[in-house]
């Protein structure tokens, strides 16, 4: 069983930043993807940003220049930096480790960002 752990979710003003975190614990193969998705009210969860274990990774475009994910693989950690953040990024977010060992996603309870103009 795989368990991930967010943080660093809050309210901040329009235009400024936040970081997420995601810790991953439990039994972990070494090929997985780990990510962020959101949730707006009333919306599909969509994919923010995704990084794989080899480092490759990928964007909403609605987020490219603003947003950087990255990750610590010997901690099992990925991180969101998010800069600029505008009203429409308020959502809740949720990290994911999608394993490609058992084929299946985990994910996390999610962490709420409110973005304020």
């Amino acid at each position: 069983q795989v368990q991930l752990v967010e943080s660093g979710g809050g309210l901040v003003q329009a235009g400024g930043s936040l970081r997420l975190s995601c810790a991953a614990s439990g039994s972990i193969f070494s090929i997985n993807a780990m990510g962020w998705y959101r949730q707006a009210p009333g919306k599909q969860r969509e994919l923010v940003a995704r990084i794989t274990s080899a480092g490759s990774t990928n964007y909403a475009d609605s987020v490219k220049g603003r947003f950087t994910i990255s990750r610590d693989n010997a901690k099992n950690t990925v991180y969101l930096q998010m800069n600029s953040l505008e009203p429409e990024d308020t959502a809740v977010y949720y990290c994911n480790l999608y394993d490609y060992t058992r084929l299946r996603d985990y994910w996390g309870q999610g962490t709420q960002v409110t973005v304020s103009s």
